[in-house]
């Protein structure tokens, strides 16, 4: 045993094996630590690797292509090189890899969102779920905000409180009492030279006396010195003593790097002189450099180095005067002038110095001598004239110096008497035959002669006509002198004409040149869009002159006289209005709205007499037309003649045979009374017009006045009948019923019109009425909020949802009111009564005139205009919402009909029945 573990020692101390590596048998493999560096020795080789792993019966890692030769490869692609076109298959096919990707990428980002989308609408954010109570924060008023509590404990823990309490001690309250206070006593220590000892240094006396005096008379010196008083440096300069200390507050300190920038601009600017001398914006650069550093004296003296480097500049020669006082700049330009005497700016420059009449004259006119041709000199110098005689020679004389000056000769011809400037004019036109606003002075000079004096009418029109010619031959001596101005231009100078107070020579120039530049078959829309814009701009005079031209050219064409009515009735007179409608009726006699406006026309000036005649004049040109029918018996029925109109009815009936003068006539019976001739009225016509719904309408609402609730059901089931898609007899039938107690009979109509005629807002709106008058406000919301997913866009039902809601929500509504339905006047109205409702006055006013603009035929929106304006308004806004309520003429509304409509209230006029409309809403 003994033997065994020496043995074993000595194993252990025997040298290992040269190719030794520790646990290779494990799988470790031959490594060098820190001492192995010296002699150290390699690890095993590759043949001792894979003898040790045979003897482990591992199987040796080969790579299949050690062995390959490069020469005698095998395979799809052996032997073969990559070229060029490889190169660009590769980018092929990875191009196609990449565009793969990104459809599959854009696929995966749309699912992705979709799912984003849907998890956000099941479990929307915070802020989403609080968005109209964030919206509803912006009406908040201060008072409000004040109003809010303070929030409290909410933790619910009962918070330990702190009561202890501290004496303060008598220091504190002795050093804060000593803080506001001032030192009043001087020291004790007082000498009797009258200095006092210093606190830092007891052995120093400072005589406070002499420092003050020995300041004041330093300060005495420096404004002596500045002011001129100290000869003794021989230097006198204009300082003014008294605002020496005040002048001192204007001083602008700059900032580090604000000086910074200014040395580093200096020297690039002097660089920029040094290296080009020649160059003038340099010299004023660095002038306005130095002027923007305070150093003026250093600018000057650079600015007159570019005087002296560049002498031909005339921008040098400016800024240098700029940058001296007034009589200095004088001395700068009168050398200025000896090296660049043809320059304006400095002669100019040069009178602005200065401030007597007659030596800004005098500059002038010694600038005149160096440059006779200019014309802005000449106009400055005849400018300075105050007496006219003199400005006209001075003119003369200019003209015959620079005859090629319009300017000059329009200036001289309107300093001369008419008979003067005639020749003037000619003489201009013959040294300028190329310029048009000769001609037109030329023209508006004619026209002014012929309103100068009371003349007979025939001797203004002759002379107005020589306006006309003038501009005619104008236009042609022009075109032959190869002066083409386009047709824009020449509007635009007939727009300058008008707008300068000389309508005639407006009117000649379009009459010469509206034709210019047209296609024939472009002629009338050209000519009405020329019009329309010419009105936009407010070139009233233009706009009726184009449409004169374009009714000489189209006679015949109703719509342009119709338009040229409506502009004489928004922009003429009375009297202009009439002559253009009688015009009108006299080349188109089958237009019967022409007709009848003239008609109208004649009646609100108050001549009955002539409105028959016209009305009369209308029959012989239409026997038949329904229009002219009605509107003599609406004639005659205002103004009393009841049996004359009865008559007319009675002939209509017979000529003209219209379902819509069957009606009228049962109408007016009906207004005088005469019910059952009305309803033998209403029985024959609907025996011819069985499809006409007014007349069951009428025959039902009859019956219903009369309280033949039975007879009343019957006209309007039968007119349901025979006209189910007309939704008011819908809405009438229902009503009935709901009067009669039948409410559920009424909705049961309502839901059957609903189906006859689907997405109709009118019946859902009457349904919630229903639903709300019989105390079912509950059903009211479903059956309106059924109405808004049917009708989405209904501005009618919107409005109704708006006042639905309690007034904290009701701003929200309306915000996703106006997304929905942004254009809707009932939706506009609405948000202008919620801002009455908030005292937002101006706002409310707005809205309410956005409203009225969508659609001015709603009475109701009138009706709720002059309300507010009745309560906020002046009496000018009031009266203002009545004049254009009576000029649009509204005829719909539910509460404007039903007023107007009422047979108390026939024959009033629209202001009246607007007075009874605004009185009715609520």
């Amino acid at each position: 045993m003994a033997d065994k573990n020496k043995n074993k020692l000595a194993f252990l101390s025997m040298p290992a094996p040269a190719s030794y590596v520790a646990g290779l048998g494990r799988g470790a493999s031959g490594f060098t630590t820190r001492s192995d560096i010296g002699p150290a020795r390699e690890g095993p080789s590759a043949e001792v690797i894979a003898e040790a792993q045979a003897r482990r019966g591992e199987e040796a890692d080969v790579d299949p292509e050690q062995f390959q030769d490069p020469d005698n490869e095998y395979g799809l692609f052996a032997g073969t090189t990559y070229e060029a076109d490889d190169e660009e298959a590769d980018r092929i096919y990875e191009q196609v890899d990449k565009n793969m990707d990104a459809r599959r990428r854009a696929r995966r980002e749309a699912l992705e969102n979709e799912e984003l989308a849907k998890h956000r609408a099941e479990r929307p954010k915070i802020q989403q779920q609080f968005a109209d109570l964030k919206r509803g924060l912006a009406v908040v008023t201060d008072e409000e905000w004040e109003s809010i509590p303070e929030v409290g404990n909410l933790t619910r823990k009962k918070r330990k409180r702190d009561e202890r309490s501290f004496v303060v001690p008598d220091s504190v309250l002795v050093g804060d009492r000593s803080k506001t206070e001032y030192e009043n006593a001087l020291d004790v220590r007082q000498q009797e030279a009258g200095g006092f000892e210093t606190p830092a240094d007891s052995g120093t006396l400072t005589n406070f006396v002499e420092m003050g005096q020995a300041r004041d008379k330093i300060l005495s010196l420096k404004l002596d010195q500045v002011s001129g008083t100290s000869t003794s440096s021989g230097l006198a300069t204009s300082i003014d003593p008294k605002g020496y200390l005040t002048s001192l507050d204007s001083v602008v300190l700059k900032t580090d790097a604000e000086i910074g920038d200014i040395k580093r601009a200096r020297m690039l600017f002097d660089s920029l002189v040094k290296s080009n001398p020649k160059h003038a914006p340099g010299w004023i650069a660095a002038a306005c450099l130095e002027e923007h550093a305070g150093r003026m004296v250093a600018a000057r003296k650079l600015i007159k180095m570019g005087c002296e480097q560049c002498p031909k500049s005339e921008d040098v020669w400016l800024e240098a005067a700029r940058l001296h006082n007034n009589d200095d700049a004088k001395v700068v330009l009168a050398n200025a002038v000896q090296h660049v005497g043809q320059s304006v700016k400095i002669w100019l420059a040069a009178a602005d110095l200065e401030h007597d009449i007659k030596a800004k004259k005098r500059v002038l006119r010694k600038a005149l001598e160096h440059i006779p041709n200019s014309v802005r000199l000449w106009k400055e110098t005849v400018n300075l004239e105050s007496n006219p005689v003199d400005a006209r020679i001075l003119l003369a004389r200019a003209v015959e110096v620079i005859p090629l000056s319009v300017e000059l000769w329009l200036a001289l011809a309107r300093l001369e008497t008419p008979e003067k400037a005639k020749a003037v004019l000619n003489k201009a036109r013959k040294a300028v035959p190329t310029s048009h606003e000769i001609w037109i002075a030329a023209g508006r000079l004619l026209e002014q002669e012929a309103y100068a004096d009371d003349k007979p009418d025939d001797k203004r029109n002759k002379e107005l006509e020589m306006v006309d010619r003038t501009i005619e031959l104008g236009v042609r001596e022009l075109r032959r002198h190869g002066v083409l101005l386009t047709r824009e231009q020449w509007l635009k100078e007939a727009e300058r004409c008008e707008s300068e107070g000389s309508p005639r020579t407006c009117e000649a120039i379009i009459k010469a040149t509206i034709a210019m530049d047209v296609e024939e078959e472009d002629r009338l829309d050209t000519w009405v869009s020329d019009a329309e814009a010419a009105e936009v701009k407010g070139n009233i005079g233009t706009a009726r002159a184009i449409l004169a031209y374009a009714l000489k050219v189209f006679p015949d064409k109703r719509s342009l006289w119709r338009k040229a009515a409506d502009l004489e009735k928004a922009h003429g007179t009375r009297e202009s209005l009439n002559a253009i409608l009688e015009r009108a009726v006299h080349h188109c006699p089958q237009a019967e709205v022409l007709w009848l406006m003239l008609a109208k026309e004649k009646w609100l000036a108050g001549d009955v007499p002539a409105a028959r005649e016209v009305l009369e004049k209308a029959f012989v040109a239409n026997p038949e037309s329904e229009q002219i029918w009605l509107a003599a018996v609406k004639l005659e029925a205002e103004n009393g003649e009841l049996g004359v109109a009865r008559e007319l009815l009675v002939r209509a009936r017979t000529v003209a045979d219209t379902q819509r003068i069957w009606m009228k006539s049962a109408v007016f019976e009906r207004q005088q009374g005469q019910l059952s001739t009305a309803l033998e009225t209403l029985e024959t016509a609907l025996k011819k017009y069985p499809k006409f719904a007014k007349l069951y309408m009428i025959q039902g609402q009859i019956h219903q006045s009369q309280g033949n609730m039975a007879a009343a059901r019957a006209s309007f089931a039968a007119g349901i009948k025979a006209c189910p898609k007309y939704v008011t007899l819908w809405i009438l039938a229902s009503r009935l019923e709901e009067v009669d107690g039948r409410s559920i009979k009424a909705r049961a109509l309502l839901d059957k019109a609903r189906l006859a005629n689907p997405g109709n807002d009118q019946l859902w709106a009457e349904a919630v009425g229903v639903e709300e008058r019989s105390g079912g406000a509950t059903q009211a919301k479903t059956v309106l909020a059924r109405g808004l997913q049917e009708c989405p866009n209904s501005g009618l039902l919107w409005s109704m949802a708006i006042w639905a809601e309690p007034r904290p929500t009701r701003k929200s509504r309306s915000a996703d009111a106006l997304r929905k339905a942004a254009d809707d006047p009932l939706v506009l109205c609405t948000v202008a009564r919620l801002f009455w409702a908030e005292r937002k006055i101006e706002k409310a006013r707005q809205w309410f005139e956005r409203a009225v603009a969508a659609n001015p035929d709603l009475g109701d929106t009138w009706g709720w205009w002059l309300k507010f304006e009745r309560q906020h308004g002046t009496p000018e806004y009031q009266e203002d919402v009545i004049k254009k309520c009576v000029a649009a003429e509204p005829h719909h509304s539910s509460t404007w009909q039903s007023i107007a409509k009422d047979m108390k209230n026939t024959g009033k006029s629209t202001s009246e029945i607007l007075e009874l409309v605004a009185n009715a809403l609520h």
